[in-house]
């Protein structure tokens, strides 16, 4: 007997349903996100068993955790997912059930799944990207107030040099102008 499973992933908690290939569904339960939790619904099942999700906030963990255990992940494409945008009634329970039914009916709009290498590589490069743009906005911060204060200084203001004219500067305490804005 063949059994497909479809997991409607949410940040801290997953609905979990499990379908027979007749159709009926066996489990659908809400359990929190995590290695036991998920494992005590879907452990018992045969190794190679389809698991149908949503691609949502986080779901990384899940395909590691499926790979591992031996299941087939596949990663529903959720723009092409019309199965779920356009149904009735729409809730976690459902929308896990249907998730499940895709694969049994070969109706699976896939999305590509990249190795572990290459989805740790993007990873990285989206936190670079950050924590360049947060650089940016605190030197536009310096910028703006070294303006409201008439500063300015030939040549940059984060090299050596800079940063010590930056040090030297005596500019009014910041806190007694925060406190007049925030508690009077």
């Amino acid at each position: 007997m063949s059994v497909y499973v479809g997991i409607d992933v949410h940040r801290k908690r997953s609905q979990i349903a499990v379908v027979e290939d007749g159709g009926a569904v066996q489990v659908n339960r809400n359990v929190p996100n995590g290695v036991e939790p998920v494992l005590s619904v879907i452990g018992d099942l045969p190794i190679g068993a389809p698991v149908a999700f949503e691609a949502a906030y986080g779901w990384g963990w899940l395909v590691e955790l499926l790979e591992d255990y031996g299941f087939e992940p596949h990663l529903v494409h959720p723009l092409r997912c019309k199965a779920i945008a356009s149904a009735r009634l729409k809730n976690d329970k459902v929308d896990a059930a249907t998730l499940a039914q895709l694969p049994r009916a070969d109706l699976l709009p896939q999305a590509w799944i990249a190795p572990l290498d290459v989805r740790q590589q993007r990873v990285l490069v989206r936190h670079r990207c950050q924590l360049v743009r947060l650089r940016t906005l605190l030197r536009n911060r310096v910028h703006a107030v070294l303006a409201d204060h008439g500063c300015d200084r030939p040549g940059g203001y984060f090299t050596a040099p800079g940063r010590a004219w930056l040090q030297a500067l005596d500019l009014p305490d910041a806190r007694a102008a925060w406190s007049t804005i925030f508690w009077s």
